[in-house]
């Protein structure tokens, strides 16, 4: 749903030299291939041909008929013929969306007994894609560059990470995070430059009061409380105890509902694609005041299904791993597996199988469960509420995943990223919350000392199916430092890769 009303467009650079049968074979030949682009099932994002640009003027305006378009999420460029490179110097000047430069041909193979000069007019992308890349490249224009026949399976799949990444970036540009609650105990990582990562990122970061939550949570009906109750009880296993109406589990569990109502409804109401929570905010103090009217608990089953509906979340005023999340959860859609936000939790030393344990008190995604999530209470003994607290309780899927983080570096952003793996894990049955466990390659020292080296946080934004590629598209989208902590990494050299950064960024500025 995420990729339906959206589009990336065509554009085919050609020129008038060759006369008017290269242009209708250019056209032609380019329809032909968007259409099988479209029809390959490879693409999650439809591609609208926009035409064949023979002119400065046609490359301009269709740039900028390409800003102006919400639909439109990034635009693909290639040159079926030779395409003077300075007739799309006003055009990339202006465009603002995300670009993709496909270097590719019509025809697989060269023809060789029928080849002539009229073939060789017509199809020269060896030559033209060049020269488009030569002007790219100087007037710095970030973008992709993928090269393959656009029959390609392997290719196509580029473009689709590429899509993915633009849909995600698109979404961010109009992104509305909302905190409820400030950064707890002073905490430095997760704060930041809330206008730098607006004009960088795309995202808005505001304040809400905690108050003014509390109008929704009065405004929440009975009925609908026991509505979401049920839609509970039908979707997760349960403690028998939450079904009887007399116990305190039963109690716990409704009244998260009704916070999970409440969430819902002030983050629509406010057109916010994420937030983050602190549970030392969490309404009026006194829980035996008889006009309480706050959360009687912290409410993180609410966190963990608004997550798995693809609201970005980040714990303790984390509003940076709230925005990721989010982007992250768009670039995800339809993907096997799923994403969630983790919080390096505790430390398993055992050899070549060392690893680290990812929870947190309650909030972690759904999506990733191993089995069915249990709904379970217990009582919660941190925050200023400390009570019987409602939960999803379950251990992750194995397997291979790659997690991610963005930090404010003072003078830039820096995207840090980290193949995992995720092993077998454990229930823990004196810690009932969700969990994962995973060894960060290339190994656990090398991968959690380059983590700790970059200045990464302690909560990442954490997924089965994305890879680098996506990372590396975003970061390229969004003019940002990327550090890819992987299987080849050394920190000899991840040290190195650091410095001649630092060196850049300096002069850069």
């Amino acid at each position: 749903m995420a990729f339906e009303n959206i589009e990336l467009w065509w554009v085919t650079g050609a020129q008038l030299l060759y006369g008017g049968d290269a242009v209708v074979k250019v056209d032609a030949h380019s329809k032909e291939m968007v259409e099988g682009l479209n029809a390959s099932g490879v693409l999650p994002i439809k591609v609208v041909y926009k035409g064949t640009a023979n002119s400065s003027r046609e490359v301009e305006a269709v740039m900028k008929e390409a800003n102006n378009d919400p639909r439109c999420v990034g635009v693909i460029t290639w040159m079926h013929t030779f395409s003077p490179a300075k007739m799309w110097i006003h055009g990339l000047q202006q465009l603002r969306k995300p670009l993709l430069h496909f270097h590719t041909q019509y025809n697989a193979e060269i023809p060789w007994e029928t080849m002539d000069m009229d073939f060789m007019n017509l199809n020269q992308s060896a030559h033209g894609d060049r020269e488009f890349g030569h002007i790219c490249a100087r007037l710095n224009v970030r973008r992709k560059v993928v090269v393959g026949h656009w029959k390609d399976k392997a290719v196509l799949e580029k473009i689709a990470v590429w899509s993915r990444v633009a849909a995600a970036w698109a979404d961010a540009q109009d992104m509305l995070v909302i905190r409820f609650g400030d950064q707890m105990n002073n905490v430095a990582v997760t704060d930041g430059d809330k206008v730098a990562a607006e004009m960088q990122l795309g995202y808005h970061v505001d304040y809400c009061p905690v108050s003014e939550l509390m109008e929704y949570h009065k405004k929440v009906a009975d009925e609908d409380v026991q509505a979401l109750f049920d839609i509970y009880l039908s979707t997760y296993d349960f403690d028998p105890a939450i079904a009887d109406a007399s116990t305190p589990e039963h109690r716990s569990v409704w009244n998260a509902a009704k916070a999970e109502l409440a969430l819902r409804a002030c983050l629509r109401d406010k057109g916010a694609k994420a937030f983050t929570t602190n549970f030392d905010d969490l309404g009026t103090d006194d829980i035996n005041d008889p006009h309480f009217e706050g959360f009687d608990q912290i409410p993180g089953l609410a966190s963990q299904r608004l997550m798995a509906e693809g609201y970005g979340f980040g714990a303790e005023g984390d509003w940076k791993s709230a925005a990721l999340y989010r982007t992250l959860w768009v670039m995800n859609q339809g993907l096997p597996g799923g994403c969630s936000f983790l919080e390096d939790y505790t430390l398993n030393f055992d050899g070549n199988e060392s690893s680290i344990l990812q929870a947190h008190m309650l909030e972690i995604c759904p999506l990733i469960a191993e089995n069915k999530p249990r709904l379970e209470v217990h009582f919660l003994g941190i925050g200023i509420r400390k009570a019987l607290t409602a939960r999803l309780v379950f251990t992750s899927n194995p397997g291979q995943g790659i997690t991610a983080t963005i930090v404010d570096m003072g003078n830039r952003f820096r995207l840090i990223v980290n193949d995992v793996e995720c092993l077998k894990s454990k229930p823990l049955p004196k810690l009932p919350v969700a969990s994962a466990l995973w060894k960060p390659m290339p190994d656990f020292a090398t991968g959690a000392g380059a983590w700790i080296l970059a200045g990464g946080t302690h909560h990442s934004c954490f997924s089965y199916a994305i890879t680098s590629e996506y990372w590396d598209d975003y970061a390229e989208m969004a003019g940002i430092e990327m550090l890819h902590i992987d299987k080849d990494t050394t920190i000899e050299n991840f040290k190195k890769e650091m410095r001649l950064n630092e060196v850049y960024y300096m002069l850069k500025k």
